[in-house]
């Protein structure tokens, strides 16, 4: 025996599926599937399929042998032949007829228009996106610009001291070339806390939350955790539940306690 699936209805969000259970180019029965994906449906229909038929065995149907249709005698070989030509088509239409009827939204539609009811299925969401999509940077940089020539001066540092402490934390030695406002105010607080006179070989360097965001996501992924768990996780330990609440310390321990479930500390 062998199950047969099609797919007879697709609107966002339901796929109608029918599975037929075939013998000998026969149809023993189908049935029919409805579910958010393709494959659960037809799933579902072949359940329901197989249950019906374990439950109800049907025997396939047979055509009559030539020698249930061969007349008795030659003088009503006539007769015999034509009373015997109906009783044979009979025998296959029950296991068709026990074929359900679809639903009357879920009546196969063309090739073309199933194309076209296609849905556009939501791509795989991470936790959240990173904090620099959450809104339009000012454009007046002005402000922390002048904070960081103050804290220089604060420090005794110039523009040597300036370009090694920013090559620790960003890979490039010039001020210049941070084009993103996170970094900026990242490496103004970072200065802010430092004490004046110290050296820009060994200070530490500010956190990026970009790069904590990232790590974050990798974590996420080889502990297989969907943003389901994730969310239910960073709630447990931090009463929040979205990342963007975390300030750049409360990420930086959230990545540490996934690098504990992911060495199974």
């Amino acid at each position: 025996m062998q199950l047969e699936a099609q797919l007879v209805h697709a609107e966002p969000g339901k796929r109608v599926v029918q599975v037929r259970a075939l013998a000998n180019d026969q149809c023993l029965g189908s049935a029919l599937g409805e579910a958010p994906t393709a494959e659960e449906a037809e799933d579902r229909a072949s359940t329901r399929l197989l249950t019906r038929l374990t439950a109800e065995p049907e025997p396939i149907p047979q055509l009559p042998s030539d020698r249930e249709t061969k007349p008795q005698s030659q003088a009503s070989s006539a007769k015999t032949d034509k009373a015997h030509v109906p009783a044979a088509i009979p025998t296959a239409i029950p296991s068709q007829a026990q074929v359900p009827a679809p639903s009357p939204g879920a009546v196969p539609a063309p090739a073309a228009a199933l194309n076209d009811a296609e849905p556009k299925l939501p791509p795989i969401q991470k936790l959240e996106p990173p904090s620099e999509e959450q809104g339009v940077d000012p454009e007046d940089w002005s402000s922390e610009l002048a904070g960081l020539d103050l804290q220089l001066q604060r420090l005794g540092w110039g523009r040597d001291e300036e370009g090694t402490y920013l090559e620790r934390a960003f890979h490039h030695p010039s001020r210049n070339r941070l084009t993103s406002y996170v970094d900026l105010v990242a490496y103004l607080k970072a200065l802010e806390a430092l004490s004046p006179g110290a050296n820009p070989g060994n200070a530490p360097v500010p956190l990026r939350r970009r790069d904590l965001l990232s790590q974050c996501d990798q974590l996420l992924g080889q502990l297989q955790w969907d943003a389901s768990r994730g969310r239910s996780y960073l709630e447990q330990h931090f009463s929040l539940s979205s990342r963007q609440q975390l300030n750049d310390t409360q990420l930086l321990q959230f990545n540490m306690l996934l690098e504990g479930e992911l060495m199974g500390v």
